[in-house]
């Protein structure tokens, strides 16, 4: 039975409150950084951290918050490949489009991993920088083909903590154990067509980064999962058992699991979920691991109940993600301030947005992709591709193939074309919400897609708290001292 990390991994006891992992860099390092530096978890998102780091150098990496990072990285004959591909000093020019960075692969190549790797390690160093509090990474099982260069990356630069959701995270104990001591590992990938065949993507971390390597801290690692259920699967064999639970309920922000049972929508086309969609928090218990829940626990009395319950703490995303700390674009922070204000903010549960095919919360905002007619108009395309499927081609080779690609391309490729119906580009849509949306040929800017929490109860208390807006500084305070 593997060891598990011990709780000096996280620098000091336990945190109560986890700040969730809001992608794409929502969960930015300057927010993780804010929560750490308070003594509890702040969380980078690790999706298409590539992408970030590549763009931020194309705008000129004006502060020099991301050279001061990759200065500290291992190997500088890396960073410089990557400087030169990337940084542009004094930024692009207007109406430039950014450069495109590889897409993910079951096989990817020396300069995909390379940056990659680097792009995790300034994500984590930055959020680490100047204290001693913890920093942890959020990656998706859905984005399978990243992970193990994305986590690397992040254990180069002393992650505390790995939470995975999106899927079934069974195989990442032993990636940690494995990336930990340096050694060439892999991780299975799920394709489509071939349930039982031998994918992997594969890490070769002496090949990559040269030999003598010194031995890294493991990270304690939280499964995210919806239900006792799969809590109890995880924890049967030592092999793939976690560190720790996330809990996390219906009401969560981004992708939530599927409604168990028949599916169901409502008047308004949301998927219902009913009680057998709430995890039996005393069965969670009974497991014997730390568990933190997740969904609708923004506000002091949810951190007391979840407390009394047996809960180590709680996972918050809505709060931090309106924060000043948070990597929106300050332009659509302040549209959602301003209709939470009013009381006019709607989050709904969009069964058809996500390529995935899970449930997405999406906050009803003109002008961005939560306008189904503003969807619509956008041309279908899909060129980042970090939530394409693999799946298995008719001559046995793999192929990619995404639901919001261009649909007769998508039915070509043996997808069912009602699969493409609503279906929203979240990668780009993502990254315009932290600024970094992609310039067309012909003017165009990709419009947003934010998502949130359904419960906007704490939000708004905060807001008549703070009707300037708030820090993650003033979350903390709020949600902890109650609870302390």
């Amino acid at each position: 039975m593997p060891t598990p990390p011990p709780l000096t991994s996280l620098r000091r006891a336990l945190p109560t409150i986890i700040q969730g992992g809001m992608g794409v860099a929502v969960s930015s390092w300057r927010l993780a950084s804010a929560v750490a530096r308070r003594g509890q978890l702040g969380v980078v998102s690790g999706t298409a951290l590539d992408l970030v780091l590549a763009r931020r150098l194309e705008d000129g990496d004006l502060d020099g918050s991301a050279r001061r990072a990759m200065a500290a990285f291992p190997v500088p004959a890396i960073v410089e490949r990557v400087l030169k591909r990337h940084l542009r000093p004094g930024g692009r020019a207007a109406g430039v489009a950014y450069t495109p960075v590889p897409r993910l692969s079951l096989r990817p190549g020396r300069a995909v991993q390379e940056l990659t790797v680097l792009a995790s390690f300034v994500e984590v160093w930055l959020a680490k920088e100047g204290h001693d509090g913890p920093v942890g990474i959020n990656c998706l099982e859905k984005v399978q083909m990243a992970m193990p260069a994305a986590v690397y990356g992040a254990m180069l630069a002393g992650v505390d903590a790995v939470l995975v959701g999106a899927g079934i995270p069974r195989h990442l104990p032993h990636l940690l154990d494995e990336l930990a001591a340096n050694r060439p590992t892999q991780l299975p990938v799920d394709v489509a067509g071939d349930p039982g065949g031998d994918h992997v993507v594969a890490i070769d971390p002496p090949d990559l980064l040269g030999p003598d390597l010194p031995a890294l801290d493991r990270p304690f690692f939280l499964a995210i999962v919806s239900s006792e259920v799969l809590a109890a699967y995880l924890t049967r064999d030592p092999a793939i058992r976690p560190d720790g639970f996330v809990i996390e309920g219906p009401r969560a922000g981004g992708h939530n699991a599927p409604p168990r049972g028949r599916p169901v929508r409502d008047e308004r086309g949301q998927p219902v979920f009913g009680a057998r969609d709430q995890a039996d928090v005393d069965k969670v218990a009974a497991v014997g691991l730390p568990f933190w829940l997740a969904g609708s626990l923004g506000t002091p009395e949810a951190v007391r109940e979840a407390l009394a319950a047996g809960a180590t703490g709680v996972q918050v995303g809505t709060a931090f993600a309106l924060s000043s700390d948070s990597g929106l674009t300050d332009e659509l922070r302040e549209r959602l301030l301003a209709l939470l204000r009013t009381g006019d903010l709607e989050v709904l549960t969009d069964g058809d947005a996500s390529p995935t095919g899970f449930p997405f919360k999406v906050a009803q905002l003109a002008g961005t992709l939560s306008d189904h007619a503003v969807r619509s108009a956008r041309p279908r395309l899909c060129d980042l591709g970090y939530l394409r499927s693999p799946y298995l081609k008719g001559d046995g080779k793999v192929g990619f193939r995404c639901p919001a690609e261009p649909v007769a391309m998508y039915v070509k490729k043996g997808g069912a074309e009602e699969d493409t119906e609503g279906r929203a580009c979240l990668c780009n849509a993502l990254s315009a919400d932290v600024g970094l949306g992609q310039t067309r040929p012909d003017g165009r800017e990709e419009e947003a897609l934010v998502t949130l929490g359904a419960d906007l109860d704490g939000a708004g208390r905060l807001a008549e708290l703070y009707p300037d807006g708030w820090s993650a500084d003033q979350v903390l305070d709020w949600l902890l001292e109650p609870a302390l």
